[in-house]
């Protein structure tokens, strides 16, 4: 066994117990943790493949953004894990029939095998470059306006999700600009007028000392 086939079963064994360890943890945050470690192994694998771009996407996309939001969230949340987990044994038997199906199907596939009279060949430039340069040089030269294009749709996407978030809603602390420009030094201060001196306080009868005197 080579040092590529040793790496494989040690990513494939990582990946298979992290995912298994997604379905099964009780704490949500440990199940997003372990979710991460089966994109990282993926990652690997993807690596083992030859396939960079793919698993420098999977990387930065998946780990880098959108699973670091999702345990941002998880922790934010007060989840109640009893409430999750309820309806468990309801759904088990359609869960286990769909899994029994897609093992079925894959154990089929793995079995026949994959029908090649012989391995496809790279022929032209893209086989004496790696295929991340070979996409970015595709990329950027013939697809140079669809990207261009889905770049202008993506800013307009986030420029819009921010003006939705940041519309006038009525918990909103906001104060208006112009508002504040507006302010005058009167409108915030008030002076009130105290007068120097307080005359001194009757003083209190002999009787009604010696009674506080007493309690």
């Amino acid at each position: 066994m080579d040092i590529q086939t040793g790496f494989f079963y040690l990513f494939a064994a990582v990946l298979l117990f992290s995912a298994f360890k997604v379905v099964t943890a009780r704490n949500p945050v440990h199940a997003v943790l372990y979710l991460m470690l089966t994109f990282s192994q993926a990652s690997g694998l993807w690596f083992l493949l030859e396939a960079e771009f793919l698993a420098i996407t999977l990387v930065l996309v998946y780990l880098g953004a959108v699973m670091v939001l999702f345990l941002f969230v998880v922790m934010m949340l007060d989840i109640n894990v009893d409430t999750l987990r309820a309806g468990f044994w309801k759904h088990f038997p359609l869960a286990a029939t769909l899994g029994a199906v897609v093992a079925f199907e894959m154990a089929a596939v793995l079995m026949s095998g994959f029908r090649l009279s012989q391995a496809p060949q790279v022929v032209g430039p893209a086989a004496q470059v790696a295929n991340a340069q070979a996409l970015g040089v595709l990329l950027y030269t013939e697809y140079l306006m669809p990207i261009q294009i889905a770049a202008a749709i993506l800013l307009v996407a986030m420029v819009a999700a921010i003006a939705l978030t940041l519309r006038e809603r009525k918990d909103s602390k906001a104060i208006n600009p112009a508002i504040q420009v507006r302010v005058k030094a009167r409108d915030r201060l008030e002076l009130v007028k105290v007068a120097v001196t307080q005359p001194a306080p009757a003083p209190a009868a002999p009787e009604a000392a010696a009674e506080e005197k007493k309690q």
